[in-house]
């Protein structure tokens, strides 16, 4: 029973990591309509700067509070990123689809050789609270806190982004927006600014998820934001393309399916059936589980 229960929960701490990436995901293309193969820049980003900031920001440290302004700074680096590029790159190119593949997929080479050539490719380890390298015990498992803390971080995002969606005005013009661009636009409203907004939301839940990924991993490396982009986007699919609700049920799905076959099968099997599981919805559901089906 006790494996049990380490598999279900460190498979929502894995969970958790995809769905803060994919919730970025997700929203930049219900609204904007951009598939962001950049994304995972924004996520080294902010590993590499929560990294950068507990070693030589002032104020900033491995613990305590030192790590909350650590992890802070690498959340604004990421957003600051992702804002600009949507300002300068993306913006130009909206209805141009294949356009925005080609600038992202180069933007995301181009970021990764940056990272390796200004901290090297090796991976470096992470500065993290003792209290992260320890466990919890929960019905009979010991529990890594670090992905205990991922758990309640993406509920936090989830709740913090329904929340936006639903209480706030720019989060209302989103909402229209996914559900009909023209009819918002036609409404004289400037769905420009929400784009950029979008992009900023998408970029700190990214940067989030590197440097609480860096806590779960326990290092940084240059190409971890495209291994677990990859994954985001399997979990975008599943759960329908613009819905956040559907990437949070998805994420959930395949990190328990990648832990639990991993375990119980070879190493790697796990990574085989969410492909598997990814055929399958697209060959049944092509919508994804919270999606929308296509109307002409």
């Amino acid at each position: 029973m006790g494996t049990v229960i380490l598999l279900a929960l460190t498979g929502l701490g894995l969970a958790a990591l995809y769905f803060l990436v994919a919730s970025g995901l997700s929203l930049v293309f219900g609204l904007a309509d951009v598939l962001n193969f950049a994304h995972g820049l924004f996520l080294g980003v902010g590993a590499y700067g929560t990294w950068w900031a507990a070693g030589n920001l002032p104020g900033a440290g491995p613990d305590g509070f030192g790590f909350v302004v650590a992890v802070a700074f690498g959340v604004a680096a990421g957003t600051l990123v992702a804002v600009l590029v949507e300002l300068v790159l993306i913006r130009p190119l909206y209805s141009r689809t294949i356009e925005q593949v080609l600038v992202t997929v180069g933007l995301s080479l181009a970021g990764v050789a940056l990272l390796q050539a200004t901290w090297g490719a090796d991976a470096r380890p992470f500065p993290r609270p003792d209290w992260t390298r320890q466990v919890t015990g929960i019905l009979g498992a010991q529990v890594p806190n670090g992905g205990l803390l991922l758990i309640i971080a993406a509920v936090l995002v989830l709740g913090a982004i329904l929340a936006f969606l639903r209480w706030t005005r720019y989060g209302l013009v989103i909402r229209a927006g996914v559900e009909n661009r023209e009819m918002v636009t036609a409404l004289g409203i400037d769905v420009r600014k929400a784009f950029t907004l979008v992009f900023a939301i998408g970029g700190a839940a990214a940067a989030l998820a590197g440097a609480l990924g860096g806590v779960y991993f326990g290092t940084v490396s240059p190409g971890q934001g495209g291994s677990l982009l990859i994954f985001a986007f399997i979990v975008v699919v599943i759960g329908g393309m613009g819905s956040v609700v559907g990437s949070a049920y998805a994420a959930v799905v395949v990190g328990l399916v990648q832990q639990f076959v991993n375990y119980y099968g070879t190493s790697g099997l796990g990574d085989i059936c969410v492909v598997g599981l990814l055929a399958v919805v697209l060959l049944l559901r092509p919508q994804g589980i919270a999606g929308k089906v296509a109307t002409a």
